[in-house]
Parts: C-alpha cells; sequence; structure tokens
C-alpha cells in the first residue's frame, strides 16, 4: 500500500491502531466526495464525511464526527447530548489548527488521542467506506469496524439523521 500519499499524521494512526485499509490516489481536483465517486467510479453511497464540531465553552473542545453523505449530522441534539455543551461547525481554521489536514480531507483517522471520535451507526452498514486521506490527494478505504480500534471511536445511534 501506498502509505507516503496519505497525510503523514493519518498514515501514523494507521500503523499504531493496526487498522487494514486500502490507499487511494486521488487527483486533488476530484478531492470532494461526490466528485471523486463520479470521476473514479465508486459507489457514493460508499463514503463517509467526516465533520469536526467545537464547543462553545472556554477551552472549546473538539469532536470528530462521522457520518454519510446522505445524512445531515444532528448537531443539535445528539452530538450535544454526547458533549454537554453547546456546539457549532469548527471552521476552517479551527479544523486545520486541530488535524493539520486539509478541508476535502480530513479523517478521524490521526486526530489527537482526546478528541472523541463520533461515528454514526449506518456507517457500519457498509462493507467499506471511503473518506478523506487527510489531504486532498489520497483516500482511505477500510471496514468501518476498523475505525472502532481507534481508542477515542464511539459507535453513536442517530448521529446522521435524514435531509429534511
Amino acid at each position: 500500500m501506498n502509505e507516503t500519499i496519505l497525510h503523514p499524521k493519518v498514515a501514523a494512526a494507521l500503523a499504531r491502531h493496526d487498522m487494514q485499509h486500502r490507499t487511494i490516489a486521488c487527483d486533488p481536483q476530484y478531492a470532494d466526495t461526490a466528485a471523486f465517486c463520479e470521476h473514479y467510479a465508486f459507489p457514493p453511497g460508499h463514503s463517509a464525511n467526516t465533520i469536526i464540531v467545537a464547543s462553545k465553552t472556554d477551552p472549546v473542545r473538539y469532536a470528530a464526527c462521522i457520518v454519510l453523505p446522505t445524512t445531515k449530522l444532528d448537531v443539535n441534539k445528539c452530538v450535544r447530548q454526547l458533549m454537554g455543551s453547546k456546539l457549532s461547525f469548527a471552521s476552517a481554521e479551527q479544523t486545520l489548527a486541530l488535524t493539520s489536514m486539509q478541508i476535502g480531507g480530513v479523517v478521524a483517522v490521526g486526530l489527537p488521542d482526546d478528541v472523541p471520535v463520533y461515528i454514526d451507526d449506518a456507517v457500519f452498514a457498509l462493507p467499506e467506506v471511503l473518506m478523506g486521506g487527510g489531504n486532498r490527494s489520497s483516500k482511505l478505504a477500510l471496514g468501518p469496524e476498523e475505525l472502532l480500534k481507534m481508542p477515542q471511536a464511539l459507535r453513536v445511534q442517530h448521529l446522521g439523521v435524514a435531509h429534511p
């Protein structure tokens, strides 16, 4: 597997947690999920997005939430209950500072160990899930159960909800 195209933090975390995966090279112009799936003929329903949320507390606390792109992250109810405070989506600047990953390639794999990773239960219905590689030039494909090898990962029901 070509680990050198992944973000170094992602590659290190995959190795540290012994996460079985495939690495896929990606032209940066096709890094966004829909464009990637269309260009590379990857099933669009087999991808997941990592969304970083930030508490409205001082100091700010963060969480990474993994949901299917066909759903909307339930920030105001589900994630708020998990984190115990009011939340907002992290800004691009906050996301970059926390992850050191490029927008369009952010993935929960490789985040600091004190950042909880919440994974929507629906993700586990997929045989394999496509995620960012930490940059816009790579993707990561792995069985959803592999994500639970991260000690801060938690499977959560109803994290993603249907779009209204």
